[in-house]
């Protein structure tokens, strides 16, 4: 199930919290990866070794974690890759900027919501009366 459904679907469930940290969860870090296809590419879609750029972003611990397959070197042949791989990363640094933004427009909302409902009173639960003390 994608993120965006299993979001959703918290929602749905009125499973608040948990929808705000797999939200929160999923913004503060983005994966890019490029990478080219070939022929010995294996059926599950994974890039054959040498042949993929990775970049991981995570702004909580401030981390930005890269990854250069070998053909994307010297004079290999996707070298003019690295260029367009450093463009989506650049991208992909807006695109965390932007799911923050919108995480703390989600969470005024939620609150002013959430401070507009009633506030439930604990219910006092009577106990029945006891039975009277039954002479032996």
């Amino acid at each position: 199930m994608a993120i965006s459904d299993e979001f959703r679907e918290h929602l749905k469930a009125g499973q608040i919290v948990e929808a705000m940290n797999l939200a929160l969860g999923q913004a503060i870090e983005l994966e890019i990866t490029t990478w080219v296809a070939t022929e010995q590419t294996d059926a599950g879609g994974k890039p054959e070794a040498g042949h993929s750029l990775r970049t991981r972003l995570n702004i909580v611990d401030g981390e930005v974690e890269n990854e250069v397959g070998t053909q994307f070197l010297g004079n290999g042949p996707y070298r003019e890759l690295r260029e367009f791989h450093a463009a989506q990363v650049q991208g992909g640094q807006q695109i965390i900027q932007q799911n923050i933004e919108s995480l703390q427009q989600v969470f005024t909302i939620l609150v002013t919501t959430l401070s507009q409902q009633p506030q439930s009173q604990p219910s006092s639960t009577a106990l029945p009366p006891s039975p009277p003390d039954e002479e032996l």
